[in-house]
């Protein structure tokens, strides 16, 4: 069996820091970037975990004496555990905290940059724990606009960008009252609406497909009395996240909205002014969609996507089948 890179780097980190010709700050430093690096690479749980060391290594190192650099040592520590495949909710616990530890000595010596990079990351944890009943939604939220007080569009719209994106999620993850349901779904649509005022096609295309396609998922999912009028919404908004994403640059990214917009093409009446007289002409759009959504998912062996699109072609055919019956 052979090593990994990590582990030989971790071994030259290791002999680097017990040389005595750097300072203890320069070692922590150097413990810090060498795990840094390592979560810019290709990774095995294993990598991770090397990774982590480094960075509990670093943070043990800094004692009292190196406040800031401490602080972004639990910071790596964190972000590691956030991205170890298969998190269970108590590694996501450990982030969460780690975050928060963080955050009290960043915010007395760190750039407002760095604080708000933070926030950010403690939102996405937030977030992933409100399923095991361990955050709460609305702290996820609060810690996105903290992060927003310095992601402005005009400074950092990539960001700003995904930070509007996140905090739709959020909103549509909400738990309420079926009577308030409106209200979590308009807040939602609110957000995506927000950044798109500022977010445009020509300065910020990746996220502007994001935030398009996105949007097109909550208009099609819309609890409301005009599913015919959402779903006229939602294709427009997959046809704006289509004039960035395509098959060459984008696979996935492209595969994942033709899929969305075959779900809102197999509801939608070729004639909306007439729905009573179905829709053949855009469930075989839908067919089309998904049948070359599947071969891109599958060749980018995206498995469980490729999975859920051959359901989906089922599903249809046997409408289609019903239909001609009939």
């Amino acid at each position: 069996m052979t090593s990994s890179i990590t582990d030989s780097a971790v071994k030259a980190a290791i002999a680097a820091i017990s040389s005595e010709s750097a300072t203890a700050e320069e070692k922590i430093q150097m413990l810090i970037e060498m795990a840094q690096g390592f979560l810019k690479q290709p990774k095995t749980s294993q990598d991770l975990r090397n990774g982590l060391g480094l960075f509990y290594r670093a943070y043990e190192m800094c004692g009292e004496d190196y406040p800031l650099l401490k602080a972004r040592s639990k910071v790596g520590m964190a972000g590691t555990l956030q991205i170890i495949p298969d998190s269970n909710p108590q590694l996501l616990v450990q982030a969460k905290e780690s975050y928060e530890e963080a955050l009290e000595i960043l915010q007395q010596f760190a750039t407002l940059e760095e604080v708000a990079e933070t926030q950010m990351n403690l939102g996405l944890v937030l977030q992933s724990l409100v399923p095991y009943n361990l955050a709460r939604i609305t702290d996820s939220i609060q810690a996105y606009h903290e992060a927003l007080r310095v992601f402005t569009w005009q400074e950092y719209p990539q960001e700003y960008a995904i930070l509007y994106n996140n905090i739709a999620i959020a909103y549509l993850s909400m738990p309420m009252p079926s009577e308030r349901e409106y209200l979590r779904q308009g807040l939602a649509l609110q957000s995506f609406e927000v950044a798109l005022k500022h977010i445009n096609l020509i300065e910020h295309p990746r996220e502007y497909a994001m935030l398009q396609n996105n949007l097109g998922n909550a208009l099609q999912y819309l609890i409301s009395s005009h599913p015919i009028d959402n779903n006229l919404r939602a294709v427009a908004a997959y046809d704006e996240a289509l004039k960035v994403r395509n098959p060459q640059d984008t696979p996935w990214e492209y595969a994942n909205t033709i899929s969305n917009k075959a779900n809102a093409l197999f509801n939608l009446p070729d004639n909306p002014d007439k729905p009573e007289l179905g829709n053949p002409q855009n469930r075989l759009k839908a067919k089309s969609y998904y049948q070359e959504a599947w071969q891109i998912f599958t060749e980018h062996e995206q498995i469980e996507q490729a999975e859920i699109v051959a359901k989906a072609l089922q599903d249809l055919a046997a409408e289609i089948q019903a239909f001609a019956l009939n």
